[in-house]
């Protein structure tokens, strides 16, 4: 079975949430400035509109036998109220796409948020955060555009009219109003009978998204092991399924539409036999009222925008679906709350780290436990011990990225708040080289857009890479993707740190600069750290006793936590 299908058809899964607590964040992440009320306001006006024009319309036609003179007031109101319909439909939808863009760019950025500082051992994968980002966020647009409006305006307006069409025929408003009743029950069976098949669609089409994506990231491995062709029929029987639940999601829609149309068409109907048979009295009952050709045209005008604003909501009903679909899997990321940053600090800066402990939440032991030692400024400080001794966890905490759970880190004397960041002052070079796709030079001014080309240019020649750029059509302009193909080891590090100068900063962190090098690329390369951590505060997490030699001070940390 394809892996969409079990998806789908399974049980609902953990992260579900509770319907009243699913409203209550949709409610917190679709908060729009009031732009959603705005836009209601403007359907509303879209209605009282509608009266005026039923009441332009049925006055220029009474006014018919007076001539043309007598007919221009009434037409130029329908004509006016015509224009007021046209532009209150263009602000509604206009404001609610404002609302709309606004609450999926607040959600997105803290999807993309949650994504970089997401806990290593999480079991969410990056596919199932692109499939969030794009795919789930989009599934708001709707909701907030076109239903939360239409939702709004659908109780209010319908009482507009109704009101309307009483003053003129309350016999014609008594039909209208009993046949609301069963146009609201087919709405209501009509969404429980799409909600299912929308929320299983929907639910195969963000796990096919997410598990597509981790493939295609995983496609060097599926190459390596010749495993594309079973890779490619999977997807393509996924898909199939997916078309054939979308199908089921369209018939249902179609059906559920014609029967909401039927009792609105049954009822403008109604209506518009009770008004001809009382012009021509022909009524088999005694009717407590007598119309004339204004009221019997003002009320037949009238009848279809009754059911206007319910029909409507009733096709933005799916958007609601899938946004309750897509809230059940949104609201399942993790949280994140943004690193604060520090202020750049006068004057020399050092790092003191006092009895630190970090320990990582839902695990057992601590990362690192009681260390204490200073950075002086500008002098550097090498961090050797083994693997999962805390070396790199005592930079993560310097950039917000780990928990600090008791002690104290002071930067010039200040206190590090928890979960404050040094990124805005420090130049950052890790285990495993960021590379851009785009173009050498991009990914070198990545920390530093604005860099001049003289100062590209000296940092190049400081990290070693000019025979390197000599070598690579294009030089700096030379084409690169994102796993930096054609680029050793040593020349993407040496990329790190040319970015890590070029970056002004009074502190430089390293993490393993030098690690699964040669000698002879090690020897290079710590020539170039050298010249890179002149006049900075320097923490170097390393393995290399001959990288940690230029330290002017080695701490030793413990066993593997």
């Amino acid at each position: 079975m394809a892996y969409e299908d079990r998806a789908a058809t399974a049980r609902p899964a953990p992260d579900r949430i509770a319907a009243r607590d699913r409203r209550r964040w949709l409610t917190a992440v679709t908060a729009d400035g009031g732009r959603a009320t705005t836009a209601t306001q403007f359907l509303v006006l879209d209605s009282v509109a509608a009266i005026g024009f039923a009441g332009g319309l049925a006055g220029a036609i009474v006014a018919v036998p007076q001539g043309v003179a007598a007919m221009l007031p009434w037409a130029g109101l329908a004509a006016a109220s015509g224009v007021a319909r046209g532009l209150f439909a263009m602000l509604s939808a206009r404001i609610g796409a404002a609302g709309a863009e606004g609450a999926k760019t607040a959600l997105r950025r803290r999807i993309v948020g949650a994504a970089l500082h997401r806990d290593p051992a999480s079991a969410i994968t990056t596919g199932a955060f692109m499939s969030a980002v794009v795919d789930e966020v989009e599934a708001l647009d709707g909701y907030v555009a076109r239903f939360l409006p239409a939702r709004k305006a659908a109780a209010l307006a319908p009482i507009l009219i109704l009101a309307a069409t009483a003053a003129a025929s309350p016999v014609a408003a008594g039909i209208l109003a009993a046949t609301l009743l069963p146009f609201i029950v087919a709405m209501i069976l009509a969404g429980g009978a799409a909600a299912d098949q929308s929320r299983r669609q929907f639910v195969a089409l963000a796990r096919l998204t997410s598990h597509f994506a981790d493939r295609v990231r995983a496609l060097p491995i599926i190459l390596a092991f010749r495993a594309e062709d079973r890779e490619t029929r999977a997807i393509g029987r996924s898909a199939d399924e997916l078309s054939a639940r979308t199908m089921r999601v369209l018939r249902v829609a179609f059906l559920s539409s014609g029967s909401l149309e039927f009792f609105a068409a049954l009822s403008v109907a109604l209506v518009a036999v009770y008004c001809g048979f009382n012009l021509l009295h022909l009524l088999p009952f005694a009717a407590p009222e007598e119309l004339d050709i204004g009221r019997a045209f003002f009320v037949l005008a009238l009848a279809p925008e009754f059911y206007a604003p319910m029909r409507r909501l009733a096709a933005a009903y799916h958007d609601k679906q899938a946004a309750e679909t897509a809230a059940d899997r949104l609201a399942a990321l993790p949280a994140v709350h943004a690193a604060a940053a520090i202020p750049m600090p006068t004057g020399p800066i050092d790092i003191r780290f006092d009895r630190v402990t970090i320990r990582y939440p839902g695990e057992a032991r601590a990362a690192v436990s009681d260390v204490s030692f200073t950075v002086p400024a500008g002098r550097i400080v090498a961090l050797l011990g083994p693997s999962g001794s805390g070396k790199s966890s005592l930079l993560h905490l310097l950039l917000g990225l780990a928990p600090l759970g008791s002690g104290t880190v002071r930067v010039a004397g200040v206190p590090l708040a928890p979960g404050a960041s040094l990124a805005e002052i420090a130049s950052w070079a890790g285990q495993h080289p960021l590379i851009v796709a785009g173009t050498i030079c991009e990914t070198l001014t990545l920390a530093r857009p604005a860099a001049t080309a003289r100062e590209i240019d000296a940092v190049v020649r400081h990290a070693g890479l000019t025979p390197m750029l000599h070598a690579r059509p294009g030089s700096l302009d030379g084409p690169i993707d994102a796993r930096g193909g054609g680029l050793s080891g040593g020349e993407r590090r040496r990329i790190a740190l040319a970015r890590a100068l070029l970056k002004p900063a009074p502190i430089m962190l390293l993490d393993e600069p030098t690690a699964h090098l040669d000698a002879e690329a090690e020897a290079a390369l710590i020539t170039t750290i050298t010249v890179a951590c002149r006049g900075r505060t320097t923490l170097i997490a390393t393995h290399s006793e001959r990288l940690a030699g230029i330290a002017d001070q080695i701490i030793r940390l413990g066993d593997a936590a």
